[in-house]
């Protein structure tokens, strides 16, 4: 029951990455959901009250600012999709949130990755359910022609064994480290896995384009090093207040 908030986080955060993926190029896929770290310093405000030093949100400025030029240059190029964008917003705030939750729920499974990941994954199982009635899946399901394929089945369950994985080391990353670190390693797979869909599709893109990217990029990785120079200067100095270490530590 105690894990049953990130489950529903989690679903949430599945979904939309995947709706996200089906309405926008897997090269748009990390501007269309850049705004993780601007939902961390939001929710950080609002649900633990905790504040943003001025280097921070610029850092989260330029993310904004790199995230709006790419949804203009998406839309230059004829490709934007503005039920992709919702999407990749939705999964941002789904993501941060999932970052937030897993950290919190962890000492209710005394630490355990395994136990949290097995009590997640059941209870999303579960979830899944009445959302597929609601939506008509089981329908979809019963038409679709390669429901008996055994390729089909192969993928899927090579995807499950990754997506578990995938599940998995997050928890273990989050446990370890912090929210924020992890996020800011998503940012680094996301530079790759840009560079790579469009080496890999053969797509042609403009200055500005890679420019938006750069920008995501770049005020991610700004706002990971003010972050670590405010924790270091909370480690450093005994006397810092512990609102100021909660702050860094988001």
């Amino acid at each position: 029951r105690s894990v049953l908030p990130l489950s529903v986080v989690f679903i949430g955060m599945v979904t939309s990455n995947n709706l996200c993926l089906k309405h926008v190029g897997v090269a748009f896929y990390n501007v269309g959901r850049s705004l993780t770290t601007v939902f961390n310093v939001l929710l950080s405000y609002l649900l633990l009250k905790q504040t943003t030093s001025i280097y921070a949100l610029l850092a989260c400025g330029v993310i904004i600012g790199g995230f709006w030029l790419g949804v203009d240059q998406e839309g230059a190029e004829g490709t934007l999709s503005w039920t992709g964008i919702f999407f990749g917003i939705l999964a941002s705030l789904c993501v941060s949130l999932n970052a937030i939750y897993t950290k919190k729920v962890l000492p209710v499974v005394d630490g355990s990755i395994w136990r949290l990941t097995f009590y997640n994954n059941v209870n999303a199982c579960v979830l899944f359910f009445p959302l597929m009635m609601l939506l008509g899946e089981f329908r979809t399901l019963y038409h679709f022609d390669k429901l008996g394929s055994p390729s089909f089945w192969g993928m899927m369950t090579l995807g499950g064994v990754f997506g578990f994985a995938i599940g998995y080391v997050t928890g273990l990353q989050i446990k370890f480290t912090s929210p924020l670190t992890h996020n800011v390693s998503g940012t680094a797979k996301a530079c790759a896995q840009t560079v790579l869909a469009v080496i890999y599709f053969e797509e042609t893109k403009s200055f500005l384009w890679w420019t938006s990217n750069l920008m995501v990029l770049g005020g991610s990785f700004a706002y990971t090093w003010v972050k670590g120079l405010e924790m270091r200067k909370v480690q450093e100095d005994p006397n810092v207040k512990s609102n100021e270490r909660n702050e860094t530590g988001v």
